[in-house]
């Protein structure tokens, strides 16, 4: 009887270390690969890990709130701090898949961009999907506009677009010619998405779909495609790294916020919120823009950004003049509803 007892003991002790071996795991950072992350691990994670002393993995992901919602109620969660677009923000925040933020732990919500402040998520970049082109192959009369993109016959050649309806249907009603004012409200109504994916049908035969930042650039340089849309940094980043000649077209660019999230029910919590105070320093913030043109979300931060870099930003007043910004709420409430019918047109 005795010797049961101790083994009992031991069995409930071996797995007590084994729970706790698991919590006692490092910080698991995770963001969307490519250059843009070879970026932030020069700015942010190895400068933050020096200072701090904290150990931390990374991680990269393609986005969809479905796969921050399995590991939460999964019960297998392995990541801590994660950025997010704005729908998956807004989602993952009203479903409980992330902490709530102390912001007076991050210096008040009156140091960020309106757009940068959620009781879930503190902004990480701002940013715009651009069209792209590679000027060695396009060179005189080049396109100047969504309406150019869809015009395979003065310009020849695929066209490559975000696998999903958002931005792609925006897009497609902004080459149907809808002002960027009247974008959400044309989408709003059964004959809008029907203008959309109209259009969508012209260019079906020449579409190539794309999933990571880092493809459109890959496309373009393989001539796999003639044009495409894009995060204006990966673009910028070709150009820099690879001494690429791609051209960036701002004219009714789609703007957004990426937010970086703590994931609920982290045991890194603590560490998760002092790597939200590093990454949002203004001294820190400073230094991504000239290797990646993301825009900062701290406003201390852009009197510090390099003056040559700034025309490159989405922030920049001429490359917000004629921007859409993304409609946060609107995709909060139809995401799912046009998920389904561009998966069904996809598919067809």
């Amino acid at each position: 009887m005795q010797s049961r007892k101790i083994w009992a003991v031991a069995v409930t002790t071996t797995a007590f270390v084994l729970s706790v071996a698991a919590l006692a795991r490092d910080l698991s950072v995770v963001s969307w690969g490519g250059a843009y992350q070879d970026a932030q691990r020069e700015v942010y994670f190895k400068p933050f890990m020096e200072k701090t002393k904290t150990p931390m993995t990374e991680e990269n992901w393609d986005g969809g709130v479905g796969t921050l919602r399995a590991k939460v109620q999964g019960g297998n969660n392995n990541w801590d701090v994660v950025q997010v677009e704005s729908e998956e923000l807004l989602l993952g925040c009203e479903e409980g898949l992330y902490e709530k933020l102390d912001w007076a732990k991050l210096g008040g919500k009156d140091k960020y961009l309106p757009d940068a402040v959620n009781d879930c998520g503190v902004g990480a970049i701002v940013y715009s999907f651009i069209l792209a082109y590679d000027g060695d192959k396009i060179k005189a009369d080049a396109p100047k506009s969504w309406v150019d993109f869809w015009n395979t016959q003065k310009w020849p050649g695929k066209r490559a677009l975000r696998k999903g309806p958002k931005t792609t249907l925006e897009i497609a009603l902004m080459a149907d010619g809808v002002a960027p004012k009247d974008v959400y409200k044309t989408l709003g109504t059964n004959e809008g998405v029907e203008r959309a994916f109209k259009k969508l049908d012209q260019l079906k035969p020449n579409l190539v779909w794309w999933e990571k930042g880092s493809q459109p650039p890959q496309l373009l340089a393989s001539g796999e495609v003639a044009m495409t849309d894009a995060y204006n940094g990966r673009i910028a980043a070709a150009n820099d790294k690879d001494k690429k000649n791609f051209k960036i077209v701002w004219t009714n660019n789609l703007y957004t916020v990426d937010s970086w999230v703590i994931m609920k029910g982290s045991p890194n919590k603590a560490q998760a919120e002092t790597f939200l105070v590093f990454v949002n320093d203004p001294q820190n913030q400073k230094n991504l823009p000239p290797k990646i043109p993301y825009g900062p979300t701290a406003k201390a931060s852009t009197p510090l950004i390099d003056k040559s870099v700034l025309p490159n930003l989405a922030t920049a007043p001429q490359n917000m003049a004629s921007a859409l910004p993304i409609n946060d709420k609107f995709w909060l409430e139809n995401l799912d509803k046009l998920s389904q019918r561009f998966n069904a047109w996809v598919a067809k």
